[in-house]
């Protein structure tokens, strides 16, 4: 159990049955009376953010998360298909809980599973992934007016901005947490 005192950014609880993590936190005290705790939260699940206000005697349960390693397997309709590492049992996300990793997902790709009470609610990727280059408009030598970077599609069917040098079938290594690319992959 958490009380107010504890409360920081960072931090996640559980409210109403339901894991929050706080974004924004303030420490008040007013001239008379009891301290006061402002914060901001976001449902972990819905993604829903509101502010509240928390007195000093007001406590809170720790929100029951664990990562699991689990690994990506295929796409079903609405449905992403991850499998446990370990006991091989499939775990299905929702579009909504995958939202932007989607754009790095790969066949065979490991990642962290967040689950809230044994229920998976988000995905964690690695650092960098390596992916192919899909499409990629051919480039004219000393073509400097479009600038230093050309607009590709990846197997995933993302778009992000490459080097020039960059052709067609070719590995590229881009980091999972700006979406931009790093490197060329040699195979």
């Amino acid at each position: 159990m958490y009380s107010a005192a504890d409360l920081r950014k960072g931090l996640r609880i559980k409210l109403d049955g339901d894991p929050y993590t706080i974004t924004e936190f303030n420490f008040v005290k007013p001239g008379k009376g009891q301290s006061l705790y402002r914060c901001k939260l976001r449902n972990m699940i819905t993604g829903a953010q509101f502010e509240r206000t928390f007195r000093e005697v007001d406590t809170f349960e720790a929100a029951d998360l664990q990562q699991k390693a689990m690994q990506y397997l295929y796409k079903e309709g609405d449905n992403y298909v991850f499998m446990d590492l370990e006991s091989y049992e499939q775990v299905y996300l929702t579009d909504d809980q995958v939202g932007d990793t989607k754009n790095y997902l790969i066949d065979s790709l490991e990642v962290e599973i967040l689950l809230f009470e044994d229920r998976p609610i988000g995905v964690t990727l690695p650092n960098s992934v390596d992916l192919r280059v899909e499409h990629a408009e051919p480039w004219a030598k000393g073509d400097s007016v479009s600038g230093n970077y050309k607009p590709v599609v990846l197997e995933t069917g993302y778009r992000i901005l490459v080097p020039p040098f960059i052709e067609e079938g070719e590995k590229i290594r881009v980091d999972t947490r700006s979406g931009e690319y790093i490197t060329r992959v040699k195979e």
